[in-house]
Parts: C-alpha cells; sequence; structure tokens
C-alpha cells in the first residue's frame, strides 16, 4: 500500500505531511515519558520495528494475479502500544523510502497517515473497542488484535481511495470499492500474522505485552524478567533477520493490492517514472544489492541491511529522545 509520487497532489500531501510531522512530535513526546523508567523498552522498539520491515518484504499471493504484505501496525501497538507504533511505522516508511525505493518520498507524510496514524493509532483504538465488549482473557484478547488487524488494512486502503479520489487520479467510486475489496482479502492474512505474532509473545513473556490483559504469574525476580525480555529480544531479532534473508527472495512477484488496482483502473501511468521521481538515490531499489547478480542474495542481502539499518535507527532515535530529556531535567 506504499503509494509513490504522482498518485497524490501536492497539496494532500502537503497537509498529510502537517499532520503526520504533528502526530509524530507528540508521540515521541509520549515515547520519552513511557521509556524513562522501562530502558528495555527501547530494544523492544527497535526490534519490533526490524521485524515490520522484514515482515513486509513478504508478499503473500491473494489471487487474481495480486499480493499482499503485512502492514504491522496493530501487532506494533499490542507489542509496545499506540505511540510507539506510530513511530516504528514511520521509521520503517522512511528507510523504505530512502534506502530501498518503496513508497514516494513526495508521498511520505500521506503513507504514514495512512499506515501510521490511521492504521497504528486507529487501529489501537478498535482493538480495545472491541475488546470492551468481548469475555476478558486470552481468546477475547487474540480475537480483538485479528479483528483490529484485519480492520486496520481495510481504513488505510480507504483513505488512500479518497487521497486518490481527492487528487483526481481515480473516481472514489471506482478507487473505494477496488481498494476496500482487495486489502480485505489481503487483512486475512494480516489478522493471522498478527495473532501468530502475539500469541508467541504470549507463551514467552507476556508481561511485555502493553496493556495485555491475560493473566500471568508475576513471581519472578527482576533479574529474571530481564533475562526473559533480552531473550525475546534476541529471538525477535534473530526471526526479523531469517525473515528478510532467507524467506524474502521467495516472496510474490504479484503487483500488490494498490498497483494491481491502478494497473487494472487505469492510472498506473500516473506514477513517476524513475527519471520523475523526487529521491532517486536509493541504494537497494526494489529492495535488490545491484552489484550482486543472482536475485535471492541480492534481495537476502538488501533485507539484512534493512532489517539491520531500522533497528540502529529505532534504537539511536530513542536514545536520543531519552537524552534530550535527562539533559532538560539536570538544566
Amino acid at each position: 500500500m506504499h503509494i509513490p509520487d504522482g498518485f497524490i497532489s501536492g497539496s494532500i500531501n502537503t497537509a498529510s505531511a502537517v499532520i503526520a510531522v504533528s502526530a509524530i512530535s507528540y508521540a515521541l513526546w509520549k515515547l520519552k515519558k513511557e521509556t524513562y523508567d522501562q530502558p528495555h523498552k527501547v530494544p523492544l522498539l527497535a526490534t519490533t520495528a526490524a521485524f515490520v520491515f522484514a515482515a513486509q518484504m513478504l508478499n503473500f499471493p491473494i489471487g487474481g494475479g495480486t499480493s499482499g504484505h503485512f502492514l504491522g501496525a496493530v501487532t506494533a501497538a499490542a507489542l509496545m502500544g499506540p505511540w510507539a507504533a506510530l513511530i516504528i511505522m514511520t521509521l520503517v516508511l522512511i528507510i523504505q523510502a530512502l534506502f530501498f525505493a518503496d513508497g514516494g518520498i513526495t508521498a511520505l507524510g500521506t503513507n504514514i497517515l495512512n499506515m501510521g496514524i490511521v492504521g497504528g493509532l486507529g487501529g489501537c483504538m478498535l482493538m480495545r473497542g472491541i475488546r470492551a465488549v468481548l469475555p476478558v482473557g486470552k481468546l477475547g484478547y487474540l480475537t480483538s488484535v485479528a479483528l483490529a488487524s484485519w480492520a486496520s488494512v481495510i481504513l488505510a486502503s480507504a483513505l488512500c481511495a479518497v487521497e486518490l479520489a481527492a487528487s483526481q487520479t481515480s473516481p472514489l467510486q471506482i478507487a473505494l470499492p477496488a481498494m476496500v475489496a482487495t486489502h480485505a482479502v489481503i487483512g486475512i492474512g494480516e489478522a493471522l500474522i498478527a495473532c501468530a505474532v502475539v500469541t508467541a509473545v504470549i507463551a514467552a513473556h507476556s508481561v511485555i505485552l502493553y496493556d495485555c490483559p491475560v493473566t500471568v504469574s508475576t513471581h519472578h525476580s527482576h533479574s529474571h524478567d530481564l533475562k526473559r525480555t533480552g531473550i525475546v529480544i534476541g529471538a525477535g531479532m534473530v526471526l526479523a533477520l531469517t525473515l528478510a534473508v532467507l524467506i524474502s527472495p521467495f516472496a510474490s512477484s504479484y503487483p500488490d493490492g494498490l498497483e494491481k488496482v491502478a494497473e487494472d483502473k487505469g492510472f498506473i501511468e500516473q506514477a513517476a517514472s524513475e527519471e520523475q521521481v523526487s529521491w532517486q538515490h536509493s541504494l537497494f531499489p526494489d529492495y535488490a544489492v545491484g552489484a550482486v547478480e543472482h536475485e535471492g542474495i541480492s534481495t537476502g542481502l538488501a533485507g539484512f541491511v534493512g532489517t539491520g539499518l531500522v533497528f540502529v535507527a529505532g534504537f539511536i532515535l530513542i536514545k536520543l529522545v531519552q537524552r534530550r530529556s535527562s539533559v532538560r531535567s539536570e538544566a
């Protein structure tokens, strides 16, 4: 669902960027408070961001010559909270756009609005609302994660359709049903992946989940909890790197939901050409290392670099926010 340059008008991209920057600024302020007394959240956030990046490389076929990929916003919110989810999605989208030519630079604010704010914050609100009417416990919690994950993909695609219509790229009566129908199927894969991830974390160390109602035993020392958290972080990075390096070369080559809709509805030509894109310095366009001829190895290497970049960027960003906070408090 990454919108390329050319699909969305300059005025809408500008307005979206203003909204995105405002939300990100507030999210960083909230995150600074949340991580001040919980330093373990810093590597957790970086690991979650790395996993989302790696999982998004795995396009899966949904039929009709179309593929979908993991969004991850609700999964990130379930693990780290809504504001951390927004920062995670922002980091992933920025690195994808700058280094992998996945999503246009001019449309970056719009992509953050759709996938980070609507997908992450909106999805988290849905998750809490659904959870409120379901029985307390693991089944109710996982059901809320699944339904919110599915709905987050549909909401983000619906907003994308509205943006396309407002930009006069495709009429709303054409773009909206096509986008929603396609992404309703993609959302099923989203829900399954989200449930699998959250179930694994519940089994491993549920205490690190954000606002998780599942009852767990807490008769462990602080050092024991930190050790288990470290194990989860290590396992998360191993999983992310495995997906990016070993599994991503086998991802579906079919166009994703937005690209397929653009092809079928006749506005794919409005995407900026390679010579027209606003940023032409991506090191790994299309998730490939140009110097490596073997396609699978090239994709795996690009995935390894991208996963590492996202982890390091997330870790450094939150550390900088914490450091700035401590400097101000000392002053």
